[in-house]
């Protein structure tokens, strides 16, 4: 029994298939990671995952029970959160109350403040910065933010889109020493990165995507090691 499944995912813009029926599955406690060039349809997987794109055709399980076409609200309740490309914070609010808008859908008070305080000690830089508005935060604060705020939901299923886009080399490399942390707590997560190497290097298994098909899956250590993957997607 998969965490995760999709069975003939197909997603459609107007008349354009950007996924083209695909087969995934992700394993509870697993770190897994799509990759693929632009336009490959990965941002629309994630979409059609966490409720923001109704599938045209196919079915996606979670922890076995059928979810196709659920809105993203009852998806956060059921335990999947994500964090999209272009990080999308709330730029006129504060750092903390961004974080708060992520555990809307709980009402537990004590163990949501827990919950920020723990996050403050994962990434100290936005304790600092509780306070300030989000939208004159640094590219690299605002993606933490969009970590923290997407865990704060207490996710069982954390969907990542783009997460090193336009960052520095050392702020890259702190979020992925993150993501690496946070998979090793036990999150299962789905990572769609534009850098193959990293994303690779971090996950137990991947997936390849062109044109809106899955074309090649298997270990991360046997992608890093494919001829063809090295060619076309890391610079070898």
């Amino acid at each position: 029994m998969s965490f995760l499944e999709t069975r003939g995912l197909e997603v459609s813009y107007g008349g354009i298939r950007a996924v083209k029926g695909i087969d995934l599955t992700i394993q509870r406690n697993e770190l897994v990671c799509l990759i693929g060039a632009n336009g490959a349809g990965k941002t629309t997987t994630l979409k059609s995952l966490c409720g923001m794109l109704p599938p045209s055709r196919g079915e996606i399980l979670f922890e076995d029970t059928p979810i196709t076409g659920r809105p993203s609200h009852e998806l956060v309740r059921r335990g999947i959160s994500m964090v999209p490309e272009g990080r999308g914070i709330f730029a006129r609010l504060t750092l903390e109350e961004n974080m708060k808008i992520g555990a809307y859908a709980r009402n537990d008070t004590a163990d949501i403040n827990l919950d920020m305080e723990r996050l403050y000690e994962l990434f100290p830089r936005l304790a600092e910065r509780r306070r300030q508005q989000a939208g004159t935060l640094s590219g690299g604060e605002q993606q933490m933010l969009a970590i923290s705020r997407a865990l704060m939901s207490r996710p069982k299923l954390l969907l990542l889109d783009e997460p090193s886009m336009g960052l520095a080399p050392m702020l890259v490399q702190k979020i992925f020493q993150t993501i690496r942390r946070i998979a090793e707590e036990g999150m299962t997560l789905l990572l769609v990165e534009q850098n193959a190497k990293l994303a690779l290097e971090v996950s137990h298994r991947g997936y390849v995507m062109e044109s809106g098909n899955i074309v090649l899956s298997d270990s991360a250590e046997t992608l890093l090691k494919d001829a063809k993957i090295q060619e076309c997607y890391l610079g070898g």
